[in-house]
């Protein structure tokens, strides 16, 4: 599947209220420019009626200006080659691409050659649960990683000693790129394909990882809880700092109870325990 971007023409200070407000309806990534923003969506999950109206909304007093194209499967490793700088979460884990020297001093290391700039660990949100994964003992456990990505979050968890990962996303780009990745970081599972309902994976899990969006969490958090086993541990980002009651509201009834919560760049991510 395809993915659209839109390149935004905007004053400065809408800036975070549009990458906010496109968040919600189901953009997965950002870049901001000297002009604006570009944003990023997977053209299944674009809906044009609710993108008019959000910026027909603020198209005056912000003085937009977009233009829209189809982004091509193509392999984007030449770019990032010339872009991309090695990550450094704190001394536990050193992220680089195949064509960066490996650097001592951290825990592990993680290779990952991007396809795109969704789950490389400059994010915010995939620092931060790299980070939080990183506090919590996988060793011997099952880990499911939702919406994998570049797969980055299911290597840190087999690095950590997990006993079996699962993981699976929506893009079969990503699913591509997941298993490139796997292979050079020597996990030998392969990533599904499909939401959460059509891949069906089977529990319990021990640790569960979801670094998606506010609306997927909030739509599939009874799903993690019924794939949690007792006292296992869910990972959550994807979402803003002022986003983080809404979650804890709707992960209490289910019996998770709010252990740890970080934020980065106005991005925030919970670890939340199942009773």
């Amino acid at each position: 599947m395809d993915y659209l971007e839109f390149k935004i023409k905007c004053l400065e200070e809408f800036r975070e209220i549009l990458i906010a407000e496109l968040a919600e309806i189901g953009f997965d990534s950002f870049q901001e420019t000297e002009e604006g923003i570009d944003a990023y969506i997977l053209q299944g999950n674009f809906d044009r009626e609710k993108f008019t109206e959000i910026i027909s909304g603020y198209q005056e007093a912000a003085e937009i200006y977009l233009t829209e194209e189809v982004m091509p499967k193509v392999n984007w490793n030449e770019e990032w080659e010339k872009n991309y700088d090695p990550i450094e979460v704190g001394d536990l884990v050193y992220v680089r691409a195949s064509f960066h020297q490996p650097q001592p001093g951290f825990s592990y290391e993680i290779v990952i050659n991007p396809k795109m700039s969704f789950g490389t660990g400059h994010h915010a949100t995939t620092y931060q649960m790299l980070r939080h994964q990183g506090e919590l003992d996988h060793a011997g456990k099952r880990v499911l990683d939702i919406g994998s990505g570049t797969g980055i979050l299911a290597i840190m968890a087999h690095l950590l000693g997990a006993r079996e990962v699962e993981a699976f996303d929506i893009d079969d780009w990503c699913v591509d790129n997941g298993n490139e990745n796997f292979d050079l970081n020597g996990l030998s599972t392969r990533m599904g394909f499909g939401t959460i309902r059509e891949v069906n994976p089977q529990g319990p899990f021990e640790i569960i990882l979801a670094n998606i969006n506010k609306n997927v969490l909030l739509d599939e958090i009874q799903i993690y809880v019924g794939l949690l086993s007792p006292k296992g541990f869910l990972l959550l980002s994807g979402f803003y700092t002022e986003d983080i009651e809404d979650l804890i509201i709707a992960a209490t009834p289910h019996g998770l109870v709010l252990q740890q919560k970080s934020s980065k760049d106005n991005w925030a991510a919970l670890i939340l325990q199942k009773d």
